[in-house]
């Protein structure tokens, strides 16, 4: 009983992604080898860093730069990739206020995308997803330390929140525990730490252990913009998937890596990482340099934690930590 899970980070669907959206519909965004590659696993996560809605007004926070926005045809780029569910745990999910993350559920919904990480109230934002493949049952969990004032509350829409600083709170520890005891796997997407990092922070190192020794069979984490390093069962920052942004010529954010997890029943029995290369809206796998430039940053950051990682097949192999 095994099944393999594409998982991948940051993607944003709004500003010059949605241009692209418009102007060649919603499934130009990924080149064809890496449609299949994502779309050829049992099951398809990302973090979607925006709404999808036509309405809202942008939230009005303090030294808040960016809002986005994606239109509602997004959802079906995202359905016709194979992703199942996303996490709207982050800090874009209420860019555009609680009408237009109340339209970003709808229209995932309607495509047949699942959502965790956001709801009407913290008790809906805190629910899990459980999906099916391959007579294996892996729960969904999505949780972001920031920011605190996205927060859904007893009567107010919003994200999971959790101040991860001060360590796991208990509820998200206890209801690991309970997952884990009535499903096969538990996968928790985390949007931690802060952006354009080069290695995790203390506190997401301590979070992350404090996650799996509650039950994790995997953590896969995002909010860096730029990939960090594997300690499985823990990857620490997956990068971004696709966007618009500027691109850091020193932390090359425009060079990524798409999971493969094969998971059983005790944990992740391979990881291998695709090596992408993301575009003006548009991603597609990475060239001869920026492959090499990825494997030798991946090799390095992953080593810092006592991990292994070989190349095959063009892929990237993950060991476990020694």
């Amino acid at each position: 009983m095994a099944v393999t899970v594409a998982l991948a980070g940051d993607t944003m669907l709004g500003r010059g992604v949605a241009d692209v959206i418009a102007a060649s519909g919603p499934h130009g965004l990924f080149s064809d080898d890496v449609r299949e590659i994502f779309s050829g696993a049992d099951l398809g996560l990302v973090n979607l860093e925006c709404c999808v809605s036509g309405r809202g007004r942008k939230w009005d926070a303090p030294g808040k730069p960016f809002h986005f926005r994606a239109p509602p045809v997004a959802a079906e780029a995202l359905a016709g990739l194979g992703v199942d569910c996303v996490s709207l745990a982050n800090n874009h999910a209420l860019d555009y206020g609680p009408d237009a993350l109340a339209d970003t559920l709808r229209h995932l919904g309607g495509a047949g995308v699942q959502v965790v990480g956001a709801g009407a109230n913290a008790e809906e934002a805190r629910e899990c997803v459980v999906l099916e493949a391959g007579g294996l049952a892996m729960a969904v969990v999505g949780v972001t330390d920031h920011p605190a004032d996205f927060a859904a509350g007893h009567d107010r829409p919003g994200v999971a929140h959790a101040s991860l600083e001060k360590g796991v709170p208990g509820y998200l520890t206890e209801q690991i525990r309970r997952l884990r005891e009535s499903n096969d796997a538990v996968l928790v997407l985390a949007h931690w730490g802060p952006n354009m990092t080069r290695e995790p922070p203390p506190y997401v190192r301590r979070a992350a252990g404090e996650l799996v020794d509650a039950g994790a069979t995997l953590v896969a984490g995002s909010s860096a913009h730029v990939f960090h390093g594997a300690a499985l069962p823990v990857i620490f920052d997956m990068g971004d998937f696709i966007d618009d942004y500027a691109v850091d010529g020193r932390l090359r954010n425009d060079l990524g890596l798409l999971f493969l997890v094969t998971l059983d029943g005790a944990g992740p029995s391979r990881v291998e990482a695709v090596p992408l290369r993301l575009g003006y809206g548009h991603t597609r796998l990475a060239d001869d340099a920026g492959h090499a430039w990825i494997a030798e940053r991946f090799t390095r950051a992953s080593a810092a934690f006592g991990t292994s990682v070989k190349a095959e097949g063009g892929r990237l192999v993950i060991g476990a930590p020694s």
